[in-house]
């Protein structure tokens, strides 16, 4: 079979192997589950000798829709459901998440499903839409991977691009519970907020020339300190600023008793600028430096 495809599904293109269901609009996990084809279990079974004797330290992963043997694994080894895998994916990404493209590759063997991160980005003037690929084994060769993309993975070769160049990416083993990981994997993956647009912030600064440091000033904490020849600003970095936020973003800044220019970049549409802080929305902070 074409690029190892045994099962999928894909939100509107349809894969240049032109196999797997075509659907209009993207699925949440429960429908994606069924829509990929992969609504089945993993069995974890004994495996016996020619004489009938079971043979120690080692199971058999058999899919339970058919009794496909899917790969011999050590006792060890903690199964993790497709379900699990799609579960993982919705606390990892939080509410409204919506699936891509997800399917079964080498008969069962391997899986992965594409979410789309929840929103969009503009970095630098051009807009992201980076994905979300999760992929796991089910018959011992790797263990569970989830990784920021570009890449539309549609069958082996498009998943093995997509991982091997993710510059951002998270393995968990099959001897530990995946499903108790999710911060780990949200704070490797950087997929929080705040922190997403900390990263953008300093980057641009720093393509703009500018030395950037990072961690406190005396006793208060300031995101960003920048230097560039004889200038020098503060910048404090929100993903959206509530009304308890907003006391931290724009006092840490105002216990600064000097005449730099200070700044507080976020979100937000609304100009909250305050005692002379100045107040940037990130889309208008990178289009016009």
């Amino acid at each position: 079979m074409p690029a190892n495809v045994e099962t999928m599904f894909s939100v509107r293109e349809t894969p240049w192997h032109g196999l797997g269901r075509i659907i209009m609009d993207a699925p949440a996990s429960r429908e994606a589950l069924e829509l990929a084809g992969l609504d089945w279990q993993v069995e974890s079974r004994n495996i016996y000798s020619g004489t009938g004797a079971m043979i120690p330290g080692y199971r058999a992963n058999v899919r339970s829709t058919d009794d496909a043997v899917l790969g011999v694994v050590s006792d060890r080894y903690r199964i993790v459901q497709n379900e699990e895998a799609f579960q993982f994916t919705d606390d990892l990404l939080g509410e409204g998440v919506t699936y891509e493209t997800a399917g079964s590759l080498q008969g069962g063997k391997k899986v992965w499903m594409l979410a789309r991160l929840p929103r969009k980005y503009l970095i630098a003037g051009d807009q992201v839409e980076p994905y979300l690929v999760i992929f796991n084994s089910h018959d011992g060769s790797s263990g569970v991977k989830v990784a920021m993309t570009p890449i539309r993975v549609v069958c082996q070769n498009t998943l093995n691009l997509a991982l091997n160049t993710a510059k951002r990416s998270w393995t968990a083993r099959h001897t530990e519970n995946v499903l108790l990981r999710v911060q780990d994997a949200r704070e490797t993956l950087q997929l929080d907020s705040n922190k997403l647009y900390e990263n953008i912030v300093y980057l641009e600064m720093r393509s703009r020339g500018y030395e950037v440091q990072v961690g406190k000033l005396d006793d208060t904490e300031i995101d960003f300190i920048c230097y560039r020849g004889d200038e020098k600003l503060y910048i404090q970095v929100a993903y959206l600023i509530t009304p308890a936020d907003e006391e931290r973003e724009f006092g840490n800044l105002e216990r600064l008793h000097d005449n730099y220019p200070k700044y507080v970049i976020s979100g937000d549409l609304v100009n909250l600028s305050r005692n002379g802080i100045i107040h940037r929305n990130i889309i208008d902070f990178l289009l016009n430096p």
